[in-house]
């Protein structure tokens, strides 16, 4: 193999957010490579950029200790699977996204074997679990880090990193289209609009979508004149049906089949499960309640581990209680909906949020797919 002109890669990458990383990045290293291919584990985003998917993403989309051990031998199995066909293929190099716990393993085992591998996305290990650092020093040559303070935290521990901004910062306009969105859903321009957005994991949806709608119910009693709208992960449709049919029957909302860019663009709030989502509904400048529910199990073991007084990325990134966040217990239907109506009430917080995620938005926008790829070809001595 030419690997100047044509590199070929590996990847895996699970779940819709690192579907979406991970297609960027193909993007980016395309317009390095026009002759690059690549294989392993993704979903219909990569597949869109002519990726090779040995097996789909949606097949990593477990969480929690629960979740996990129900799907252990499946992933295992697919695990070593993996690792035969990309030691026997021997891809210029190995890029895990995300998906840190079925990754971190592999990438070990195939560095052991010369691969060279780069891990993007940094784990949280700022915010909980913060031995994962030196199972990230084994396993990857380089990280590809979406937040600026990340690569001198690694740095401290040895381990190579850039600076890469986050993807997501150069996809979404720093002006959302909100009047183009909302035509787009056959959306009033002057119609009130909230945004549902459950999560992508089975789990996510079981736990977190009950009290959104819910909730969602309690404020079309005060205001009947609202509108909702709920993007639907493919294949989750049937859940989410499931889910208004028992908790919120006859509630009026609009369902999308993905799509959760334009509602995100389109509305005036959003209900929204903690994740990678809530960094996208900051970079449409919108005000959110942020809520997170589990498996009560997985909850106690998780409780106590958090470094930070913030589990939601724009607190996080904010260093502040920016936008509320409920979770487990308190993440009720009525504390949900007393939330959203005090930032539909309030015009000026909203107006003062929308300055503070303007200014995020730039702090992140740093052409990724560029910082990505020029980072890769280091990591194959081509830079």
């Amino acid at each position: 193999m030419d690997t100047s002109t044509a590199p070929r890669l590996a990847m895996v990458a699970g779940e819709a957010s690192g579907d979406l990383l991970a297609s960027l990045l193909l993007q980016g290293l395309r317009s390095r490579w026009p002759g690059l291919s690549a294989g392993g584990i993704g979903g219909p985003k990569m597949q869109a950029q002519g990726f090779d998917a040995w097996w789909p993403s949606h097949k990593l989309s477990v969480f929690g200790y629960v979740d996990a051990l129900r799907h252990l031998p499946e992933l295992l199995a697919i695990r070593r699977a993996l690792r035969q066909r990309v030691l026997a293929e021997r891809p210029a190099v190995f890029v895990g996204i995300d998906a840190p716990d079925f990754n971190f393993a592999l990438e070990r085992a195939l560095r052991a074997q010369g691969v060279k591998t780069v891990h993007f996305v940094c784990p949280s290990i700022w915010a909980w679990r913060g031995e994962r650092v030196k199972t990230l020093a084994a396993a990857a040559d380089h990280v590809l880090c979406l937040f600026p303070f990340e690569p001198a935290l690694l740095a401290e521990h040895g381990v190579p990193a850039s600076f890469v901004g986050h993807p997501l910062a150069d996809l979404i306009p720093l002006q959302p289209p909100r009047a183009a969105a909302r035509a787009a859903l056959g959306l009033d321009d002057e119609a009130t609009v909230v945004a549902l957005l459950p999560g992508s994991r089975r789990s996510e949806i079981t736990h977190i979508a009950p009290p959104l709608l819910q909730a969602a119910q309690d404020l079309l009693r005060d205001r009947p004149g609202l509108r909702l709208v709920l993007p639907v992960v493919p294949g989750l449709r049937p859940l989410i049906d499931e889910a208004i049919a028992r908790h919120a029957p006859g509630l009026p909302v609009q369902l999308l089949d993905g799509r959760s860019h334009e509602a995100l663009a389109a509305c005036d709030l959003t209900l929204i499960a903690s994740g990678t989502a809530t960094l996208e509904a900051a970079l449409f400048k919108r005000p959110m309640v942020v809520v997170y529910r589990l498996n009560a199990f997985n909850h106690w073991l998780m409780k106590d581990k958090a470094y930070l007084p913030w589990f939601s990325l724009p607190n996080i990134l904010l260093r502040d209680l920016a936008v509320p966040e409920l979770i487990q217990d308190v993440a009720t239907p009525q504390a949900i909906a007393d939330a959203a109506r005090a930032w539909l009430d309030d015009g000026a917080r909203r107006d003062a949020l929308h300055a503070r995620f303007t200014e995020l938005h730039l702090s992140l926008r740093q052409d990724t797919a560029q910082c990505a790829s020029h980072a890769i070809a280091q990591v194959l001595g081509q830079a």
